[in-house]
């Protein structure tokens, strides 16, 4: 079996275990669980701020010992005891405590896996990346498609059905195990990377902080920080939003539908979009529709406008999933991949916690159209800004005597 054909296998069933997770927790935190909007939002926030602690440690783990895919291996494995453990924590204090602990895995895996990738596959560029990386949106696709319909014949194959004033997938917290088994095959998986060549290249000590004082790395934290703070708080609860527009968990797993299979496409030939207008443009156009696609959803409340306004969020998430870490590539010695990867996601985790907390706020406080109008025209903004607020890349060069 190929190192190509394993990365693929890899990003196919982690993102499998999160195409249930992603597209369906907040829903079980809301209606299962019975937690109100502010408590949601801060179990959803607590996710990116431990990320936000503990990323680097993870990514200068694996450029200083090299072993990136064995690293990669640990997480995913304690990602998967994490999915699992989820389904037992009940109260709000213990879902904040379980997805708190499932963060200090599962946060790095993306980062981790993104520079095992681009390390494996340096000679094929961001085609390659593009065609690797399509796996998963694969992997998200079949489970977004096949969990709903796999939980309505667990429910009435064991008579649980919905009743007046309950929640409207009664057994919803069987997906718990069965993320967890599609993460520990990814993790099994990563045990099989090679250990030799540019993946297992070191980093020196504190050549990191040359990193953090590198201009263009900084101006990109600090840009996805503010994308994120405007994207992710809508994101994390738009199941709670279709619910609320009258739309049930087929809808939300059929709104993913429209969305993925254009995604397909634009991700697996995204290197032609990097060549035309670079990986800097490539993310900017994802903010921006990103955030046309939110200020749609806070101005309507129609669901035949929702549902193929979900079309956007393919380009959007093109531009956000790819367009970014290939920048950073471009601006990141080789043997500090990981933990560039991993500051990267520090921006993500910051403004996560601002937007996700704010939003669970706003849904109580103001009304469920106020973040996705706030947090729409700030993307907007942004991605029209883009051009001023990040520069073109620039890879920092290392002293190798240092």
């Amino acid at each position: 079996m190929s190192d190509a054909t394993k990365l693929s296998l890899f990003w196919f069933f982690y993102f499998g275990g999160v195409g249930i997770y992603f597209p369906y927790f907040s829903l079980y935190l809301r209606e299962n669980a019975a937690l109100d909007g502010t408590q949601v939002g801060l179990v959803l926030a607590i996710v990116p701020l431990v990320g936000a602690l503990l990323q680097p440690l993870w990514g200068q783990l694996a450029d200083r010992t090299g072993a990136r895919g064995r690293v990669l291996a640990l997480t995913t494995t304690g990602a998967a005891l994490g999915f699992y453990g989820l389904g037992w924590a009940q109260s709000f204090a213990a879902l904040l405590l379980a997805s708190a602990l499932l963060a200090g895995f599962a946060t790095p895996i993306i980062p981790l896996i993104s520079s095992v990738s681009l390390a494996v596959l340096r000679e094929g560029g961001a085609q390659a990346f593009g065609r690797t990386r399509v796996w998963g949106t694969l992997g998200f696709l079949l489970l977004v498609v096949a969990f709903p319909y796999g939980l309505d014949l667990y429910q009435r194959a064991h008579a649980i059905a919905a009743v007046p004033g309950g929640p409207s997938e009664p057994a919803l917290a069987i997906m718990f195990p069965i993320i967890a088994v599609f993460t520990l095959a990814a993790a099994a998986i990563s045990l099989t990377f090679p250990r030799a060549g540019a993946i297992a290249l070191r980093a020196q000590p504190r050549e990191w902080r040359l990193l953090l004082r590198h201009p263009p790395m900084r101006r990109l934290v600090a840009y996805t920080m503010l994308a994120y703070l405007f994207l992710q708080g809508p994101m994390a609860f738009f199941p709670v939003y279709v619910t609320n527009r009258g739309g049930s968990i087929d809808t939300v797993g059929q709104m993913w539908v429209v969305m993925l299979l254009l995604e397909i496409p634009l991700i697996a030939y995204a290197g032609a979009s990097v060549r035309r207008i670079g990986a800097q443009g490539l993310f900017q156009l994802g903010v921006f529709l990103a955030g046309v696609r939110w200020l749609v959803c806070g101005f309507s409340d129609n669901l035949a406008v929702i549902f193929p306004n979900q079309t956007v969020h393919a380009v959007a998430v093109a531009g956000l999933a790819l367009g970014a870490p290939l920048y950073l590539d471009a601006i990141v010695p080789e043997r500090l991949r990981s933990t560039g990867q991993s500051i990267l996601v520090v921006g993500v985790g910051l403004g996560g916690v601002v937007s996700t907390t704010a939003t669970g706020w706003l849904l109580d406080n103001v009304g469920i159209d106020a973040p996705y109008l706030i947090g729409g025209a700030g993307a907007v903004l942004l991605g029209l800004g883009g051009r001023r607020l990040l520069p073109p890349p620039q890879r920092l060069v290392l002293d190798d005597a240092a």
